[in-house]
């Protein structure tokens, strides 16, 4: 009877005994786990050491480094393709008396400040297209209502530039067009500048405002010549040169004022740098002509075939490299770019 409370001490005994080991083995093993060098704390990134100053968190490099993350994820837009869907072909052109800056505006949202860029691919070229200008308003309201979706639907990247000639002196086309050509420079390195009057109008937008390897000319026929060429070397009312072309011939000549013979020079200039001017076909390059008088201040230049005979001598002076000019003002309207400059008068009424 004695001997069970005993051995029941004992058995208790030993229980704890046993609990007291495992524990004292758990508490081995941690620290062993706690010295281990493979297991570190991973440091921070906010502390500081003594003598140290506290991190500065660079945020705008931040959401630089977030948007230049999420530009790359963006895919980039495919070329816009060569023959655009977009384009009718024959267009059935309007002049509305009572049409308005303010309706064409409305119908050409997407032009911001005279350029358009194409939103659903990257268009081919960039164009700049050069109007010489002045007090033609009314006409060049009626170009610019057929030409904005005109150029839409070819999908260009293009910038309307009005070269705006102020004061009364004799009207200077080719001057005009020089100082488009410069100006338009310094907003990009366009592809192609488009040389435009102000009253001709496309009749068909297959007839593409884009340069090609030789300089082009764009207005085959049009209505007030009966839709034919008005002679075999004409190379006026609208043509197309790239950069380097235009750079080539020096440019237009500035010494032409009133009208006639500077695109006949500039035609001479071509064939000089041994190129050969290129033309659509009859069936596109159509356009009609916005009858009016002929301006005051733009009177038949009587010298004319007298500069055009000193071509070949002069070209290489008179041009781009002699081009001089003031800037009155530069406007970037909804629809394009009012250039207003002072080119001064001709030599012999200074």
């Amino acid at each position: 009877m004695g001997i069970c409370p005993s051995l029941s001490k004992i058995m208790r005994k030993g229980k704890c005994l046993l609990l007291l080991v495992l524990c004292l083995c758990i508490l081995a093993w941690f620290a062993a786990f706690l010295n281990d060098d493979t297991v570190k704390e991973r440091p921070s990134p906010f502390e500081v050491k003594s003598g140290e100053e506290l991190p500065r968190i660079d945020i705008e490099s931040e959401m630089m480094r977030s948007i230049e993350e999420h530009v790359e994820e963006q895919p980039s837009k495919q070329s816009c393709p060569e023959h655009s869907p977009l384009l009718r072909g024959t267009l059935k052109l309007s002049f509305g008396p009572s049409l308005t800056f303010k309706q064409v505006e409305d119908e050409n949202a997407e032009v911001i400040e005279g350029q358009y860029n194409p939103s659903d691919c990257t268009a081919r070229q960039s164009v700049a297209i050069l109007i010489p200008h002045r007090n033609r308003e009314k006409h060049l309201m009626y170009l610019l209502y057929h030409l904005l979706p005109f150029l839409q639907r070819q999908q260009l990247h293009y910038a309307i530039y009005v070269i705006h000639q102020a004061g009364e002196a004799t009207f200077n086309r080719a001057k005009l067009l020089n100082v488009g050509y410069l100006e338009a420079l310094k907003d990009q390195s366009w592809d192609c500048f488009i040389f435009h009057d102000v009253d001709l109008v496309p009749e068909n937008d297959k007839n593409l405002y884009m340069c090609e390897e030789q300089p082009k000319h764009l207005v085959v026929g049009r209505n007030s010549t009966g839709y034919k060429l008005r002679y075999k070397g004409y190379f006026g009312g609208v043509s197309a040169m790239t950069k380097d072309q235009f750079h080539r011939v020096n440019g237009f000549p500035n010494t032409y004022w009133g009208w006639g013979g500077e695109d006949d020079d500039l035609r001479i200039r071509v064939q000089l740098q041994k190129m050969t001017i290129v033309r659509p076909s009859l069936e596109v390059a159509r356009y009609t002509m916005i009858f009016h008088k002929r301006d005051s201040g733009n009177q038949v230049n009587k010298d004319r075939m007298h500069l055009l005979r000193r071509t070949p001598q002069t070209w290489q002076k008179d041009g781009l490299n002699s081009c001089s000019y003031k800037v009155l003002s530069v406007h970037r309207a909804p629809l394009y770019i009012n250039v207003t400059v002072d080119i001064g008068q001709p030599e012999h009424t200074q």
